[in-house]
């Protein structure tokens, strides 16, 4: 009987999924035996696209088509809750499992919060993540420091602190991403993972109701199984009829596996806070005087809304920030005033999920992300953690429906 809060070994009892998945296939198995016994309605999850540096969202209704979305794609940075808002909008009773990185998650507790989605039709898959890398820069990586052509590139996976590639011939390339991050990055060229992701705790999604991954497998089933987490009882319950009607293939995991697993996690998170130290230079600042120390990087805004669009979790119906056009449009008008980021900041600050969305938008370079981390870590004081905790918000109460 599977039970909540339980490390297990899993993987696909089917050969060919097992050979085209990750760690043995048992994530993608598990979303074909929730289509084929109608768990769900949908998978939403993501599929290379052009290359591998392309991932994009697919909704998949056809379990025989699952297999499209094995493996994993690093260079996928979207937050994918902020599709999903869209399709429980268009179709609010759909039952959909989703696959989710342990931000993607957060984002998806706090719109439950915001009445944007119903948590009940929705089943969150997680992945372990150590951090996703921005696409261009990465290119210009393989290239540069692999000297191999990226378009040659099939596959790409992160191992024991490695980024590892795979060219159409089958040879392997790799380099330490502390390497990469520390000693090759400089200021023209900036490799490794996104910014946000290197400054990010959470590794492990426990706001999901599986988590899985491969930290933690040892010996002989490495490579071919995955280890997973159970986080909810439905998680529990889902994952014990998959192995009961033959999809998934389970062992119970050594006390030494998960204890290793435990120590994975917690060296993430010693890294995280190290990349806190180095870019919060006054890391004990109150809100107004850290927005005060952002105040010329404010000043580049030129209130495009790209941050705006992009945060998976803006939540107004009509937003109060919005003039007929940005500012600068009128001739002679200066770019607006950090009050456009001020009022975002009411809105945002004890939500915010660290997903760097809106610093990938910037077309000013902002480093928006920084700033709202740098806050969230002043909110995280009031003992509120966003996307964590299921109580009332900490702050601004817009969100309560009256009695």
């Amino acid at each position: 009987m599977i039970e909540k809060n339980q490390v297990y070994y899993l993987r696909s009892s089917d050969e060919k999924i097992s050979e085209l998945g990750e760690c043995g296939g048992a994530l993608t198995t598990l979303m074909k035996f929730l289509l084929e016994t109608k768990i769900v309605d949908g998978v939403l999850s993501v599929k290379k696209s052009n290359d591998i540096y392309d991932a994009v969202p697919i909704l998949t209704c056809d379990a025989n088509k699952i297999g499209e979305t094995a493996g994993s794609l690093h260079c996928g940075t979207l937050n994918i809750a902020k599709i999903l808002v869209k399709y429980f909008d268009e179709f609010p009773e759909m039952k959909l499992a989703i696959t989710v990185k342990p931000c993607e998650a957060e984002t998806l507790l706090e719109l439950s919060m915001r009445d944007k989605i119903n948590l009940d039709n929705i089943l969150m898959i997680g992945v372990n993540c150590g951090g996703t890398f921005p696409p261009v820069p990465t290119i210009n990586m393989i290239e540069n420091i692999f000297e191999v052509n990226a378009d040659d590139i099939i596959n790409e996976e992160i191992d024991k602190g490695k980024f590892i590639v795979e060219s159409e011939d089958g040879s392997l390339k790799g380099i330490n991403i502390d390497q990469l991050e520390e000693e090759i990055s400089c200021e023209n060229n900036i490799y490794g993972r996104r910014s946000n992701c290197r400054r990010c705790e959470m590794n492990i999604p426990t706001s999901a109701d599986l988590g899985f991954g491969n930290w933690g497998v040892l010996g002989e089933y490495t490579g071919g199984y995955s280890c997973v987490e159970v986080f909810s009882e439905r998680g529990a319950e889902i994952l014990d009829k998959s192995i009961k009607s033959g999809f998934l293939l389970v062992e119970e995991p050594s006390k030494e596996a998960v204890e290793i697993r435990q120590k994975v996690d917690i060296s993430m998170v010693n890294l995280a806070k190290n990349w806190q130290n180095r870019d919060f230079d006054v890391n004990k600042n109150d809100i107004l005087s850290i927005l005060t120390i952002y105040d010329d990087e404010f000043k580049k805004c030129i209130k495009c809304f790209g941050c705006r669009n992009a945060c998976p979790i803006c939540y107004c119906q009509e937003c109060t920030l919005e003039d007929s056009a940005p500012e600068w449009v009128d001739k002679g008008k200066i770019p607006p005033s950090p009050l456009f980021h001020l009022e975002r900041l009411i809105h945002m600050v004890e939500s915010c999920t660290n997903c760097g969305q809106c610093e990938d938008v910037c077309p000013m370079d902002i480093p928006l992300a920084k700033i709202w981390h740098q806050i969230n870590l002043r909110i995280n004081e009031l003992k509120y953690s966003p996307g964590m905790d299921k109580k009332e918000l900490v702050l601004f109460d817009y969100f309560k429906r009256p009695e």
